[in-house]
């Protein structure tokens, strides 16, 4: 079953609370954005595989644990998913990054695809699919229903902010998916918006409307 991660880091709650206020700047927010994302990035890599090697110090020779090798590939979900990238890419500067293109229909809220491009040996890789919102699940359901049938295995999904319904629908749908959150909100509106939120992430990275 799925594990389901809520962050209770204060550096991590404090960050997510600038990102809400509606007077935080399209840059701030860019900025606390990518700074979330390396400080989610430890716990979500916790479990990447190590190996025993020995090296030596500037006084012996030591053993001690690195890497095993596990390669990592980023998925950000298009566009506001590629808030998070810079931010993972510092902490796991090796990681090839693939991209899920997908938007919500407005009046049925159902995701629509239009690009991905994931790489070749996506099959080899641990798979982190990023987006800042999870609202109805539906994007994140159809972007692990992709990296599935391109070959994926070993993913989770990170996020910014979690609706319990989003939280359901992917877990059902993936129950193989572990799920790691910033903050778990109240529920969705009627107009499938995540509430407290922080609005639409995407136009408050890019500053569109």
């Amino acid at each position: 079953m799925a594990k389901v991660m809520v962050f209770d880091h204060p550096l991590i709650q404090h960050k997510v609370a600038m990102m809400r206020d509606k007077n935080t700047t399209s840059k701030e927010f860019r900025d606390l954005a990518r700074e979330v994302a390396m400080l989610m990035a430890f716990e979500v890599t916790r479990d990447l595989p190590t190996k025993e090697v020995e090296i030596e110090t500037p006084i012996c020779k030591t053993k001690v644990n690195m890497l095993a090798g596990m390669d990592v590939a980023i998925v950000p979900i298009l566009r506001a998913g590629l808030g998070f990238v810079d931010g993972m890419l510092e902490i796991i500067p090796n990681a090839k990054v693939g991209h899920v293109g997908l938007y919500r229909d407005p009046d049925t809220h159902e995701p629509v695809e239009y690009y991905c491009k994931l790489p070749e040996d996506i099959d080899k890789r641990r798979v982190i699919i990023v987006d800042p919102m999870l609202a109805t699940g539906g994007s994140a359901v159809a972007a692990v229903d992709f990296v599935k049938k391109r070959g994926g295995k070993d993913i989770s999904f990170m996020c910014l902010i979690a609706a319990p319904e989003g939280i359901e629908a992917l877990t059902s749908a993936h129950p193989d998916v572990d799920i790691y959150i910033a903050a778990k909100d109240e529920k969705l509106n009627e107009n499938a918006y995540i509430v407290p939120g922080l609005g639409d992430a995407g136009d408050r990275i890019f500053g569109t409307k």
